[in-house]
């Protein structure tokens, strides 16, 4: 068995990463999936949160919302909605972003409130520990 796997990450817009990597830890619909080198085939769909993943001894971090997962053997593929790098994360935007959204989540539409909340909340995990 490998001791590496294949991820690609990316938005309808751009692809973000393309590495060699060692792990992954992946926000699912259902909750967090830790995928390392040689795991079962699998498609899934992303939650909100804060993708891991280990590449050179070293951790990165992204922010991710929505999309489709896919993981085979030797290759990772995360088709996100919105995703990223936490060195792009204006943090203090992201702050902003979850203090208006926390403001809307009694509003007109409590979903897409709650949604805004989860997704600025991620993109302010992402960079500050990234």
């Amino acid at each position: 068995m490998a001791d590496t796997i294949e991820l690609e990450i990316a938005t309808p817009a751009r692809q973000l990463v393309r590495e060699t990597v060692t792990e992954v830890q992946i926000p699912g619909k259902d909750g967090y999936l830790g995928i390392l080198p040689g795991h079962a085939a699998l498609l899934g769909l992303l939650g909100t949160g804060s993708l891991t993943y280990s590449a050179g001894g070293r951790k990165r971090y992204l922010a991710i919302q929505g999309g489709f997962l896919e993981v085979l053997p030797e290759q990772v593929r995360v088709l996100a909605d919105i995703a990223e790098r936490a060195e792009e994360i204006d943090v203090a935007r992201a702050q902003s972003d979850l203090s208006r959204a926390e403001a809307e989540e009694t509003g007109a539409d409590p979903e897409k409130a709650l949604k805004a909340v989860a997704l600025a909340q991620a993109r302010i995990d992402a960079a500050k520990q990234g």
